[in-house]
């Protein structure tokens, strides 16, 4: 008798009429299903021109490439702040892709392990990027309000668009729970973090005006948790990858395996090309961050609203795509894989990580981020907890995630 349903629908991983049957079932610590070796090059290496080739012409989107050397002339030749803004914002777009893509072409050749670690590290180094120069200039506030946009603009936005893109094709789409639920539970986690810092610095206010003293060692309080919560999260980001990479790797691996893929570009020519384009991402990122200030005076934009929306949109434009993509083709794992893992990324490693970086370089960067931001994040990931239980997405839990990022976004520009 077939398992298929009806309408393209497809069968959860765990059915819950054997659930119950496989309840005492254990895996061993041992278990690890072997995974495939790196794929073979069908048709021999591509030489240094195709890979190059392969790499710029590879989607329309590059065209905006030429927004690089416009962005260079605009900042040595003093076209203004505007231009500065517009230029580099326009460029970090398809800089961004040139960087996912080269990073997937020397993972390819690395094996699942390494490639894994290397997309864990070069998966959100443009808001790493970004937040560094940033921290260094002392724009605090734009560090917190990017990285906090990211994770938003990937649970909410992306996440919600690829489930609508997913219900115009299925009525439902199954996922791995198991996998979901550890990686959301993961995020709770980042937030709760968030949270104390904000409870404790509203516990220090209400003793401020008794006391300058309590003012300061409240301060030099936040700033202990704060660094004592990174180092721990950054411990708790190692052990995730050890849990996802290697302990419990088959539970993040794809219901239907992917199609073998050819490497487009031969591994030298990746390796260079990572390099480059992220030096090439650290310009302009420099000249975009320099210019918000008097961007957001001119025209009248909260800065708030610069960081939380529409850096993160730019910054992943391409991945936002492609995760949208996957979806409608019914790679649901794929998607919730690339969504919730690269907010984790950043809510368990950079934003931990860019304390660390300030505490060594003088910047007193601390995990207190504004309430108004810190509640809706905890809300953000609560709800795309409750929308990954069942193990089963549709159409309107997207609506429901768009809709709350819209919300946000609203009142972020009236904040």
């Amino acid at each position: 008798m077939s398992n298929a349903k009806p309408n393209g629908e497809r069968e959860p991983l765990l059915d819950s009429s054997t659930s119950s049957r496989r309840s005492s079932h254990h895996i061993p610590n041992n278990h690890n299903p072997p995974s495939p070796a790196p794929n073979p090059l069908s048709h021999g290496d591509p030489s240094l021109l195709e890979s190059f080739r392969n790499l710029f012409l590879g989607t329309y989107i590059n065209i905006l490439l030429v927004a690089v050397p416009l962005g260079f002339l605009s900042h040595f030749l003093h076209w203004g702040p505007t231009a500065d803004f517009v230029i580099n914002f326009l460029a970090i777009i398809p800089l961004a892709g040139l960087l996912s893509e080269a990073t997937e072409q020397v993972a390819l050749r690395l094996g699942e392990t390494i490639g894994g670690l290397l997309n864990a590290t070069f998966g959100n180094a443009v808001e790493a990027i970004v937040g560094i120069l940033a921290l260094v200039k002392g724009e605090l506030r734009i560090v917190q309000t990017s990285l906090l946009g990211s994770i938003l603009s990937n649970i909410l936005l992306v996440l919600g668009c690829s489930f609508l893109a997913s219900g115009l094709k299925f009525k439902e789409s199954s996922f791995q729970t198991t996998a979901a639920q550890a990686s959301s539970s993961l995020l709770i986690l980042s937030t709760a973090t968030l949270v104390i810092p904000a409870a404790y610095q509203s516990t220090v206010k209400a003793t401020e005006s008794a006391s300058t003293l309590a003012s300061v060692s409240g301060h030099d309080g936040l700033l202990t948790i704060s660094r004592g919560t990174s180092v721990i999260l950054l411990v708790m980001y190692m052990l995730y990858l050890f849990f996802q990479l290697k302990s419990h790797s088959y539970l993040f691996e794809a219901e239907e395996q992917a199609e073998e893929e050819e490497a487009k570009m031969n591994v030298k020519a990746a390796v260079a090309a990572l390099l480059i384009v992220t030096v090439v991402t650290s310009f302009c990122a420099d000249y975009l961050v320099g210019s918000i200030d008097q961007f957001a005076n001119n025209f009248g934009v909260p800065k708030p609203f610069i960081g939380l929306i529409l850096l993160p949109i730019i910054s992943n434009a391409c991945e936002h795509v492609t995760s949208v993509v996957q979806a409608y083709k019914g790679r649901t794992d794929l998607t919730i894989g690339v969504c919730v893992g690269s907010s984790i990324q950043i809510a368990i490693g950079v934003i931990p990580l860019l304390v660390v970086i300030g505490w060594i370089i003088g910047q007193e960067m601390t995990l207190n981020f504004e309430q108004f931001e810190t509640i809706f994040v905890f809300l953000s990931v609560l709800l795309v907890n409750l929308v990954l239980t069942d193990g089963k997405s549709n159409w309107y839990e997207g609506a429901m995630l768009v809709a709350l990022y819209v919300i946000v976004a609203l009142a972020v520009y009236e904040t």
